[in-house]
């Protein structure tokens, strides 16, 4: 999916639960089939998905929380559409 744009708001997809794993020691994205590991900043990004917040406020939390991140409007909107692709959610 390309052209995210600022102002779309993200949901996580309902047949994906997210939640924090145990055994992982980390964020796991649940599904019939299985289950998404995922990695520190997909785990910072996918947690601040409410269905509420749009793109631009999702990515200005992460810049108040990493302020020394560089490039991070360009990592998020590659990883958001990444996870369209892969079905995780919706725009």
């Amino acid at each position: 999916m390309a052209n995210t744009t600022m102002a779309q708001i993200p949901k996580i997809n309902p047949l994906y639960r997210l939640q924090w794993e145990p055994a992982q020691n980390g964020h796991v994205l649940l599904y019939p089939e299985g289950m998404v590991q995922l990695n520190g900043p997909a785990s910072e990004i996918l947690t601040r998905i409410d269905g509420q917040t749009d793109v631009a406020q999702i990515i200005a939390s992460l810049q108040q929380t990493f302020p020394e991140a560089e490039g991070l409007a360009d990592d998020v909107i590659s990883f958001l559409e990444d996870a369209h692709e892969q079905n995780w959610i919706t725009l």
